[in-house]
């Protein structure tokens, strides 16, 4: 009936990602929690750690019991750390549910490179081919008809819009693309790090896991299949002092003389219809604060003419955009909702 909310099982409650999802889900029309799982905090009330969520409807903390878990849930989204998603997504499809993954698990396809980047054995490969790359704005139609969804990273998702339609069309030589990406110290998680001390990283700028990030595999699966061929890029994190917010900084050498407003043309034309990427015009460019807690990406250009190159701009909020908000965007999607359900939020501004 077109009354009957779905209910959703959130595994993985305590951390920023689990956290933003039950707050962005409090606000869905079509959506209720009826479960927040945590296995380190289980018979707990969720308030007790976040007194923010004072007033969701789900009072206390579940273990990961499958049977109330399949009793509860239409749809579960896994908010756990990589390794952990590969040994619950298999249990809960087969009871018939659907699965949003905000993990890592299943986003490479060869379990070789994901066991080079992640350091752990990958999942069972039939498990990886089955789960759609959940990046919406480019694989809505597969996620429409999926019941298994692999969340892109956060770094990634501002990344591969900011760079996809520009590689599509040919328009860049992708063999030149260098991506400087800036993420809030959120992106970290929740956990204990020394990185992410308050006199580690206040008044602090620096950049970590150079050549090594688990995103550069990502994006260039994406870009490869973009350009018809393998594609290797230039990606580096930086660490900026401020909670939310990335900010990829991209180059890439043209492939022909182009102006600043065919670039402006042509992703206003890929993007058409698609209401959370927001495309500037010439000469203005977006800051990591006009999409601060929303499910917005937001782009800008300008091409140099005395190098022939081209620089992007894009901008997300890697909790909501990066992790969350777009997971709820998939649900949608695979609902046959409008996407933008649940996510209609104007940026906090200042």
């Amino acid at each position: 009936m077109e009354s009957t909310l779905i209910r959703a099982a959130i595994v993985g409650s305590t951390g920023y990602g689990g956290v933003e999802l039950i707050r962005l889900l409090q606000s869905h029309p079509k959506v209720t929690v009826t479960s927040v799982i945590s296995s380190s905090a289980a018979g707990t009330p969720i308030a007790e750690g976040f007194p923010h969520l004072t007033e969701i409807r789900t009072d206390l903390l579940d273990g990961i019991d499958m049977d109330l878990i399949r009793s509860k849930a239409d749809v579960v989204f896994l908010a756990t750390p990589h390794g952990i998603s590969m040994k619950l997504a298999p249990q809960f499809l087969e009871a018939g549910l659907k699965v949003i993954d905000l993990s890592g698990d299943f986003r490479l396809k060869s379990g070789d490179v994901y066991k080079q980047w992640y350091k752990h054995e990958p999942a069972d490969q039939a498990l990886v081919d089955r789960a759609v790359y959940g990046l919406a704005e480019v694989y809505g139609e597969q996620v429409a008809t999926s019941d298994f969804i692999s969340n892109p990273g956060c770094f990634t998702t501002s990344a591969l819009l900011g760079l996809y339609p520009a590689v599509k069309a040919g328009w860049i030589n992708p063999d030149s693309i260098i991506i400087d990406a800036k993420s809030g110290v959120s992106g970290a998680g929740r956990g204990l790090n020394l990185s992410a001390h308050y006199s580690e990283i206040n008044e602090n700028f620096k950049a970590y896991k150079i050549n090594k990030h688990q995103h550069t595999p990502e994006i260039e699966q994406v870009l490869s299949e973009a350009a018809g061929r393998p594609v290797i890029t230039t990606f580096t994190t930086h660490l900026v002092p401020m909670t939310r917010g990335i900010m990829c900084t991209m180059y890439a050498t043209l492939t022909e003389k182009r102006a600043t407003a065919d670039f402006v043309e042509l992703y206003r034309q890929f993007y058409e219809g698609r209401k959370f990427v927001r495309v500037r015009p010439d000469g203005t460019w977006p800051a990591t604060k006009e999409v601060f807690g929303t499910n917005y990406c937001d782009i800008g250009f300008s091409i140099d003419e005395r190098t022939g190159r081209i620089t992007f701009i894009s901008v997300i909020d890697n909790l909501v955009k990066g992790a969350a908000g777009q997971a709820i965007q998939n649900l949608n999607l695979l609902m046959n909702w409008d996407e933008t359900l649940g996510l209609q939020f104007t940026p906090v501004y200042p």
